[in-house]
């Protein structure tokens, strides 16, 4: 049984990384019928929620998309930035529902956002504090699996967060007619595969912890 949860929790960020890229790349050689650059679809997102003050740049790499609150800027990738393809207009919009969550304070993404420094911390040691458990005091491995909880928590928190995004995305684009109606299942595509990437995240560590609470029982 451990067996095949190590080889899932191998696979299964494989298939879904896949998945997306994948897709990504399909519909990147569509263009939308409309002309839009990415970056004007998140501009136009962005005022018609009255973000005027969020700024929009172009950030090295290829899906590094994301939203800084702190320093109130969408930043899409080179993949995104310039480009008129149906996938770079999902995922600008994408971007900007994050936008518009922290504007409304929108629960999970405010919540995602307090355990951040906690979670950072947690993700970075929790497995160096299991295996001075085992090594040091048994008290530590419930330690370390309280750490790596706080991990699998903030994953459960960011799934509705992501999925909330790309609802509002697609919504926004067919409601303001960025997007054609025909357009509208290819970015859903492109942003269903992008969810998949968070709920294999999201399964992968629950399995993890399944594994560690496990290996204490059997201990």
């Amino acid at each position: 049984m451990d067996l095949i949860f190590l080889l899932a929790m191998l696979i299964l960020p494989l298939l879904a990384q896949w998945g997306v890229t994948s897709t990504f790349r399909k519909y990147s050689t569509v263009n939308n019928s409309r002309g839009l650059t990415a970056e004007q679809v998140a501009r136009r997102i962005l005022d018609s929620n009255g973000l005027y003050h969020i700024g929009i740049e172009r950030v090295s790499g290829n899906l590094t998309d994301h939203f800084s609150p702190v320093e109130n800027v969408v930043r899409l990738s080179d993949s995104v930035y310039g480009k008129a393809s149906v996938a770079a207009i999902g995922v600008a919009a994408h971007e900007c529902g994050h936008a518009c969550q922290h504007s409304e304070s929108y629960a999970p993404i405010v919540i995602r956002s307090k355990i951040v420094p906690v979670v950072n911390i947690c993700s970075r040691f929790w497995y160096l504090v299991f295996i001075l458990g085992i090594i040091i005091s048994h008290y530590l491995i419930y330690v370390g699996i309280a750490m790596f909880s706080a991990v699998v928590i903030f994953q459960l928190v960011t799934l509705p967060t992501e999925l909330d995004a790309s609802n509002r995305a697609l919504k926004t684009l067919e409601s303001d007619g960025i997007l054609e109606m025909n357009e509208i299942p290819q970015a859903r595509k492109v942003l269903t595969a992008a969810a998949m990437t968070y709920v294999t995240s999201l399964v992968v560590s629950i399995m993890q912890l399944l594994r560690l609470i496990a290996r204490v029982k059997n201990d």
